[in-house]
């Protein structure tokens, strides 16, 4: 007999969304930096369990919108937030509800579908803060269940699975036994390499840059050759990426190679070039191109 259940995962920018992603499939299907706002998309994550398929959709932080792509990511979350069949809230450990938590509670309560929540990162607090968070968290909404875990070492997770079976539906599973996400392959790469502009780049750079694959095909020996252009808003930014004699993009290559390489299981020739367009992301043509459109 066969269950399954779709899961939205949602939060704040940095609560550790793609991190408890990757940690409950066991395999890096989404980006995750230091910086707000890695996560642009809502990613399918598919994880198996016994006869259950677990559906996971990581949504973008919830934040409050500067540009057009922005308010792109925004809408993403509030929809992924209804129609489901448990949503997981993930919080820091900090006793007090903030705006973006407060938002996603009103969300939350106008769908009127089963949340969890989840106070991530508790390998960084003590006990007598865990329950202070629990306390102001149990008074804003009457969650299913409150579960402290911690997305990077794994603490909590066999709990939070255990829990998330009480909401999977008999039914034949939503997608194909051996995938572990709905995104293709060029868009996986594309974002291994957004994920090393981010870790390699300050302040608002990585934000303002997009990645584009116009190249990706195989040779009879297995290697990929995969041709990759990075958008950004400015010249100046363009300068920043590319380098002193190209020593960036050269750091940012190699580092993204050597992830996409261990996603595809195959040697890659990969080749970068980068473009500037400007205010692309208050451009709905440009958003559009990028593959930002309404679900």
């Amino acid at each position: 007999m066969t269950k399954s259940a779709m899961i939205t995962i949602c939060g704040r920018p940095n609560a550790g969304k793609s991190t408890l992603t990757n940690a409950l499939v066991g395999e890096k299907v989404a980006i995750v930096s230091a910086k707000p706002q890695t996560t642009r998309n809502r990613i399918t994550a598919i994880l198996e369990r016994g006869d259950t398929q677990f559906v996971l959709l990581d949504t973008p932080g919830f934040h409050k919108p500067k540009t057009r792509l922005g308010d792109y990511m925004v809408n993403v979350v509030r929809e992924s937030v209804a129609d489901v069949d448990c949503v997981l809230l993930m919080v820091e450990p900090v006793a007090s509800v903030g705006p973006q938590e407060e938002a996603l509670i009103e969300r939350i309560q106008q769908s009127g579908v089963p949340a969890l929540l989840l106070i991530n990162k508790i390998d960084t607090v003590d006990k007598a803060r865990l329950l202070e968070v629990m306390a102001v968290y149990s008074q804003a909404h009457d969650f299913d269940a409150i579960l402290p875990i911690s997305a990077k070492t794994g603490d909590g997770l066999d709990e939070l699975l255990n829990e998330l079976d009480k909401y999977a539906v008999e039914g034949p599973h939503l997608f194909p036994d051996d995938m572990i996400t709905d995104q293709p392959e060029r868009q996986i790469c594309a974002e291994l390499v957004r994920e090393k502009l981010l870790r390699c780049l300050d302040k608002e750079i990585p934000h303002g840059t997009a990645v584009e694959v116009t190249k990706f095909s195989e040779r009879d020996n297995g290697i990929i050759d995969l041709e990759v252009t990075i958008f950004c808003e400015k010249e100046s930014h363009k300068g920043i990426i590319i380098g002193k004699k190209g020593a960036m993009l050269k750091k940012i290559g190699e580092l993204a190679r050597l992830d996409i390489e261990d996603f595809m299981g195959t040697k890659v020739n990969l080749q970068t070039w980068v473009k500037v367009k400007e205010n692309w992301r208050d451009s709905m043509a440009s958003l559009r191109n990028f593959g930002f459109t309404e679900q």
